[in-house]
């Protein structure tokens, strides 16, 4: 491909020899965003699935030990829940960037959703009266609390492994 002078900017390369410069993501940066949106997106699917009753569990059960529950069932209630899912998920980010943005594919971060799940719903949720026990809060929730921290999971640890990763090498020749 040329430009008005001749020069072939085509792969970041030119006739004159003069080279691109690499960007380089901000790691911190990064993971902020991606925490955010994270939180954002996977937080707002779980309001979702609260009103469709698809889960018992309360969007804003992070708030859970801090805030009374009636409070967390009104309008504000929700969006204050869905705020500290973010703040969560902020910080899940992070922990996941440090320890492993090394990591490739899309399985590490499906396990690591996996493992918040069974962090918050196993052992700290129950224990800090966020969600009743596993015994008690049904089957449906459990499955669909399950399947929005796997997809968590993987939107967090598969966009910090494609981004500091060479991951982009997997996709195909022509496609960015």
């Amino acid at each position: 491909m040329h430009n008005e002078q001749g020069n072939d900017n085509w792969q970041g390369g030119n006739k004159r020899g003069v080279e691109r410069k690499k960007h380089v993501t901000n790691r911190w940066l990064y993971a902020l965003q991606i925490g955010f949106f994270g939180g954002l997106i996977w937080g707002g699917l779980r309001w979702l699935f609260y009103e469709m009753k698809f889960t018992k569990v309360l969007p804003g059960f992070l708030g859970e030990p801090f805030l009374l529950t009636s409070f967390l069932r009104s309008p504000w209630g929700l969006v204050i829940g869905i705020g500290l899912y973010i703040l969560f998920s902020i910080a899940a980010a992070f922990l996941y960037m440090i320890l492993f943005s090394k990591l490739r594919g899309p399985w590490p971060g499906m396990l690591y959703g996996l493992c918040w799940w069974g962090l918050l719903f196993l052992v700290i949720g129950p224990m800090l009266g966020m969600m009743k026990p596993v015994t008690e809060i049904g089957w449906d929730s459990l499955f669909s609390e399950l399947c929005v921290s796997l997809l968590w999971g993987l939107f967090i640890g598969y966009s910090i492994a494609f981004e500091f990763t060479d991951e982009a090498s997997r996709e195909p020749v022509h496609s960015h």
